[in-house]
């Protein structure tokens, strides 16, 4: 017992004259750069946070893919928010608690809402918008859409959020590319052309002297390398069109002395009435009226029986 106690204090001596290393510190690791753009909401607000200050606009999507703009209000309002501070934006009561799609855009040049604006007043133009139209079962590629016009073809950030029907974060996915879009031709994958077929058996038979034979005869296949081909009567070209003539609808035509073509014509006067007959036709000379004198006047009173 004696030989094993004198071992074990002899470690320990040995032990306690070595000191301990000491503990390596490692840096804590860097936390992760915030996203550009995050957006969530509560009950009647939703939030945007930017981490560069910048141009916003935050689209939403209902649960039937009616598409809403929810900042800025108006076409003609400011859209520039700072950074670092969450951005309150009301939340419409009818898109408060349903599902819904949130997308929020940010970009360092102003949008351009020439495509977005038309109503009454200078609103959003929800009716004849085409852009503003309800989405088919694509939210995100349908709000992307209105991004992509908006920033005129200039980079931009955005970020989204979807929730579910019963108020939990669902997962947002991709945009879902068309099965026939004629603007995405630089995702097709190029299609290799087709291996020319290469003849079995090619024999020069120009010069030879053939009688009831063959030329170039293979286990029992042959091979003609050239056929002569049918010559086709080109079509005879279309007639020349004939020469357009200018034919007025109206030439005036003006006749000495004449009517003019579209005036109306007078009806004819009627003759005036015959005068009725005189009664002095059966006397043509009036006869002379002879005035009495006194003296003839007396005379003839005085014969008065």
């Amino acid at each position: 017992m004696i030989p094993s106690l004198a071992v074990m204090v002899g470690l320990l001596v040995q032990t306690a004259g070595k000191p301990l290393p000491a503990r390596v510190t490692r840096a804590p690791a860097p936390a992760p750069a915030p996203a550009p753009v995050r957006v969530w909401r509560t009950d009647s607000i939703a939030y945007v946070a930017l981490r560069e200050p910048g141009h916003l606009v935050l689209l939403n999507v209902d649960a039937i893919g009616r598409i809403t703009v929810l900042f800025p209000f108006g076409p003609y309002d400011s859209t520039g928010v700072d950074a670092g501070v969450p951005f309150a934006v009301p939340i419409p009561p009818a898109a408060q608690g349903n599902p819904a799609t949130l997308v929020a855009v940010r970009s360092r040049w102003a949008f351009d809402f020439a495509a977005l604006r038309g109503g009454a007043g200078g609103t959003w133009n929800y009716q004849d918008a085409w852009l503003l139209q309800p989405t088919a079962g694509d939210p995100l590629g349908a709000l992307l859409d209105i991004a992509d016009r908006v920033t005129d073809g200039r980079p931009y950030d955005y970020g989204g959020v979807k929730y579910s029907r019963d108020g939990a974060v669902a997962a947002l996915g991709v945009p879902v590319q068309p099965d026939v879009c004629l603007s995405c031709v630089r995702h097709a994958t190029p299609v290799a052309a087709a291996p020319t077929a290469v003849a079995t058996n090619s024999v020069d038979c120009s010069n030879a002297s053939l009688t009831n034979s063959f030329c170039g005869m293979n286990s029992g296949s042959v091979s003609i390398t050239s056929v002569p081909q049918a010559a086709y009567q080109p079509p005879p070209p279309p007639p020349p069109a004939p020469a357009a003539v200018y034919v007025p609808y109206y030439l005036p035509v003006f006749v000495h002395g004449g009517r003019a073509r579209f005036e109306r014509p007078f009806p004819p006067v009627a003759p005036p009435p015959p005068a009725p007959p005189s009664m002095g036709v059966a006397y043509p000379i009036a006869p002379r009226l002879v005035v009495p004198s006194s003296s003839q006047l007396r005379s003839l009173i005085g014969r008065r029986p």
